[in-house]
């Protein structure tokens, strides 16, 4: 409940008294019957214990009361009734009336002298010594009756006049109920005051209120902590004095908001809105608002990286990796326990081995896979879009720069995994910027000053030889161990020959889903029919031994798409036909050999079938002409190597390891 102090000397006490119990159901009323220094001491020490709302008072000893306590002072107003009936109580006793009231004349005198035809000598006074000084002067005047406040009255009877006391048991009353009133407001206000302190003081935003002379009204603790200062400290000082960085006086002086500004203040870059505060259509202050610039970072590489990571997902399991051969299995062994460490890993084997099939199966089966996977090829972007995409921007960093800047590849990636490919063809000068992100784990963009914490898995993959790379100077030697740490070599298709039925019939699978074609549609008889597709199936199988796959599993899925879409669906076809038909729709499948396919399991160059044995007996004389093929390709390029490997189809790893195999 509100509690009310009523202060007042004898007349006014003994009435407070009274009427205290008529509001005791509304408000805990404490009376006491002491004035000036002494009641302000009072007043002090209960609010000590417990919270004051409401001082009542009358006359001097309310005024006084309102200068020098911090509380709601309520004076006892005398009315114009009350005046009226006082007045004419003296007027039975004595045509000479003096009337002394506190501070300034009483209300509609003048209406009353007039009304009633006599004269009222009135005087006021501030202190009790000057209500002294007005009551012998009237004296002096042969004034008989003198009607005021306790003050007055009391010193009227000393020198043997007759006192009159001015204050009604109504105007008592009703400046009790005002005080109940006042202290109901008060709680009300003070209870939304509670609770915008307590928001504020829950937003991570720091927020500063000033009044219209920016004297700080609120300061809640995120600005206080920011600014290293005590909240309470800074309560009714100008911020401008206090912090001229945050000044709010242009927008106290122009009325108009000011929004996202950025400020360095006490060390930090805060994002600042000022904004002017009108009530009714007056100003009566202004607010600022900021917010912490890397707070602001962190907050949009969350939203970014829960938005980026169904796009960016990985789609491949370490299960989907097709084989059964003894190497193959044994990548997927290595997979696995790479999968359960968050140390970076390189992928090393030719185009078209899966390297990113292995790299996603990792981040699947690693405590990463709900948070994003992230790929690019290191070899497809020029070295200045290389280094935006995978670092990111700031606004206007360079020409064409987006606005608002870009988050980088590594932000994106945050908390998951980014998939380097062909990270033997990054440029040196991003080298050494990748190398500081494996060392720091943090990321500066491009036209930044500070950089940005990143938790991210890197996985590398090339088909070069880094460590030649390092020794002819291509490839940062620190960086190369930095990457090198779980290794992960994927056999080409030719070392894993065993592999490649089950590797087509899923690859087989993919494409039909791809293409929209099933059993039905002519093509879906199935690998193992004789007639129509079934028997382009065996004698691709056939053949596919004796080739040197320099594709990999990428020409081995080329090549079935393209025979599912060049094989008529209503074919009917012979095994001849069959191989007829893949010579024709595939001419490379037997340029190396220089044999015709087989169903059987392959042809000598006689075009006699040959048994398993015998086919692999003729895969010396198969290399033979590969490395006839392979020099007769470099003496035409003119021993331009980069020019060979691309007719070729092959890369400088491979060319260098089957020459040095010659």
């Amino acid at each position: 409940m509100p509690h009310i102090v009523a202060v007042g000397f004898r007349r006014i006490n003994k009435m407070l008294q009274e009427l205290a119990p008529v509001v005791a159901d509304r408000a805990v009323v404490d009376v006491l019957d002491v004035g000036f220094e002494e009641a302000v001491a009072r007043v002090k020490a209960l609010q000590a214990r417990q919270p004051v709302d409401v001082v009542v008072a009358a006359g001097s000893n309310g005024g006084y009361l309102r200068q020098h306590l911090d509380v709601p002072v309520v004076l006892v107003k005398v009315g114009g009734f009350d005046l009226m009936q006082a007045l004419a109580q003296a007027r039975q006793v004595s045509d000479r009336i003096g009337l002394v009231t506190y501070v300034g004349m009483a209300p509609d005198l003048q209406r009353f002298e007039q009304l009633f035809d006599f004269a009222i000598a009135q005087r006021s006074y501030c202190t009790e010594d000057e209500a002294r000084a007005c009551v012998r002067e009237l004296q002096r005047d042969g004034i008989a009756v003198v009607v005021g406040s306790g003050v007055a009255v009391d010193v009227a009877e000393q020198l043997g006049l007759t006192g009159l006391f001015l204050y009604s048991m109504d105007a008592v009353r009703e400046a009790l109920a005002d005080a109940v009133e006042v202290a109901r407001a008060a709680r009300i206000q003070q209870a939304k005051r509670e609770r915008l302190n307590t928001l504020l003081a829950q937003l991570s935003d720091g927020v500063i209120a000033v009044d219209t002379q920016e004297r700080i009204e609120t300061l809640n603790p995120a600005m206080a902590q920011w600014l290293g200062i005590d909240a309470g400290a800074w309560q009714g000082r100008r911020l401008s004095a206090a912090c001229p960085e945050l000044s709010l006086q242009s927008t106290l002086r122009l009325g108009l908001p000011e929004l996202e500004k950025i400020e360095r203040v006490r060390g930090r870059q805060l994002i600042v809105n000022r904004i002017p505060i009108v009530e009714q259509g007056v100003l009566t202050g202004a607010v600022l608002s900021a917010q912490d610039a890397v707070a602001i970072q962190r907050v949009d590489r969350h939203i970014r990286a829960r938005a980026h990571s169904q796009a960016a997902s990985a789609r491949y399991d370490l299960s989907q990796l097709a084989g059964r051969s003894a190497s193959s299995q044994r990548v997927q062994a290595l997979a696995l326990q790479c999968a359960h460490s968050s140390a970076t890993v390189l992928l090393l084997g030719e185009s078209g081995t899966g390297k990113e099939l292995i790299a996603q199966g990792i981040h699947r089966a690693s405590d990463r896979r709900d948070m994003p996977f992230v790929a690019v090829n290191c070899a497809a972007l020029s070295e200045t879009l290389l280094e935006s995409e995978l670092f990111g921007h700031e606004e206007g960093a360079f020409t064409g720069a987006r606005r608002g800047g870009k988050i980088g590849l590594f932000e994106a990636a945050h908390k998951g995994t980014i998939f380097l490919d062909e990270i033997g063809e990054m440029p040196l000068a991003l080298q050494t910027r990748l190398l500081r992100v494996l060392q720091e784990r943090e990321v500066l963009r491009v036209g930044a000053v500070e950089p940005t914490p990143v938790q991210v898995r890197v996985i590398a993959a090339t088909h070069r030889d880094l460590a030649e790379q390092v020794a002819q100077g291509r490839f940062r030697l620190d960086l190369y161990y930095r990457l090198n740490i779980l290794r992960i070599e994927v056999p080409p298709l030719r070392e894993r020959l065993a592999d490649i039925p089950d590797i087509a019939a899923v690859l087989l699978a993919k494409v039909r889903e791809r293409l929209g074609t099933g059993a039905g549609s002519g093509m879906g008889d199935g690998p193992g029919e004789r007639m129509g597709w079934g028997a382009v199936w065996q004698a691709l199988m056939a053949q596919a031994p004796h080739h040197s796959w320099p594709g990999n599993v990428r020409e081995l899925d080329n090549l079935i798409e393209r025979l599912v879409v060049c094989v008529p669906p209503a074919a009917v076809l012979s095994s001849a036909e069959a191989t007829q038909l893949l010579r024709e729709l595939a001419p490379e499948l037997c340029a190396v050999a220089g044999a015709a396919p087989s169903p059987s399991g392959g042809e000598d160059s006689h075009g006699v079938g040959v048994s398993g044995d015998r086919a692999q007996a003729l895969r010396p004389a198969q290399r033979l002409s590969e490395r006839e093929h392979i020099l007769a390709t470099l003496a035409d390029c003119g021993e331009d190597k980069a020019l060979a490997c691309q007719r070729l189809g092959i890369s400088r790893t491979t060319l260098w390891r089957k020459l040095r195999a010659g």
